[in-house]
């Protein structure tokens, strides 16, 4: 069957199409774009008058949760909540139970996601065993078994030197290193951004130099050891500052942030809503517009949704004990 989307705004940045289009499709591919009004007769119609019409997206940033908390999130229900969003394609982070730190569990991740997943998912390897910190993977055979990058997102590496064999390792494979840039001595029981409204709220806050001192590091671990570093979840200006200031440099990093970084700032926490505590926390004004800055001038490269849900009854606590994580 033959369908044919029209009066649509097309837009596709690696085509450099922005503007009125006709779509054809047929079957599962897409058979040709065409000037708005001059596509071709097909057996369906779809009127896309008032709606953008672009490629399916990636979400490079996401948290299905399985194996191990099929209680939040499976790989069938993420991905199909991936697809209702627009997104076809998707990458998990590797803080499973156990872990995604052996080709067993990887294997398990893209089988489950070949036969119910949604859309397409990509495996992100851990970079240390068990998420420890430790000691690293065995990035060879996570990659052989179809890792595409490597993170210990939901905690950050705190060992400089294990860090810097990561980043040397992954040269090796060509795939990049995703930072969670967190001091944990800093930021250990902070539930929000430390600044007035935590003072307001009665709130232990997390500073901005938590997020903003791992930034640094390991803009100079990337430095030294000229790998690929891509930092998660950029929540701060400082930390928009030092990347621009690293690619002027010519260092090798790209970075991304969220949704909720610049379209919230903490006042949005007044009402205590734990749906909205997560980490990095969400921060000041100053710091959304420094974002959007960032994503104007092309300091910051992406933008994931850190999808990270969690059940009702583990967000329905006080804000101090609910967990951090919000759904994408």
């Amino acid at each position: 069957m033959r369908t044919l989307i029209i009066n649509g705004r097309v837009i596709d940045p690696s085509q450099e199409i922005d503007g009125q289009r006709d779509i054809l499709i047929e079957g599962a591919h897409i058979q040709g774009i065409y000037p708005g009004g001059k596509g071709p007769k097909a057996d369906n119609t779809i009127d896309a008058s008032g709606c953008i019409v672009i490629p399916g997206l990636v979400d490079l940033h996401t948290h299905l949760r399985e194996p191990g908390f099929e209680h939040k999130e499976t790989i069938a229900t993420g991905t199909m909540a991936a697809l209702k969003g627009g997104f076809t394609s998707v990458c998990c982070m590797p803080n499973t139970d156990p872990v995604n730190d052996t080709e067993a569990v990887t294997e398990y991740i893209i089988e489950k996601a070949f036969k119910e997943g949604a859309c397409a998912v990509y495996p992100v390897g851990s970079i240390t065993k068990g998420q420890k910190g430790e000691s690293l993977t065995e990035f060879g055979a996570l990659r052989k078994s179809g890792c595409i990058a490597f993170s210990d997102d939901g905690k950050p590496v705190t060992d400089s030197l294990i860090m810097r064999r990561a980043l040397e390792y992954s040269k090796i494979f060509d795939v990049p290193v995703i930072s969670h840039c967190e001091d944990p001595q800093l930021s250990r029981g902070g539930a929000m951004n430390e600044g007035v409204m935590s003072t307001t709220l009665g709130l232990r806050g997390i500073p901005n130099a938590a997020e903003e001192i791992m930034v640094a590091r390991d803009i100079f671990l990337c430095e030294l050891t000229w790998s690929r570093l891509h930092i998660a979840h950029v929540s701060t200006a400082g930390s928009v500052r030092l990347i621009r200031e690293a690619k002027a440099n010519g260092i090798n990093v790209t970075a991304e942030t969220c949704p909720h970084y610049f379209s919230l700032n903490d006042h949005a926490l007044e009402s205590y809503n734990t749906n909205l505590k997560v980490n990095t926390p969400i921060r000041t004004e100053k710091d959304v517009e420094a974002i959007k800055q960032g994503l104007k001038d092309g300091t910051i490269d992406v933008i994931a949704t850190d999808h990270a849900p969690h059940h009702a009854d583990e967000k329905n606590r006080e804000f101090d004990a609910a967990p951090p994580g919000i759904s994408g």
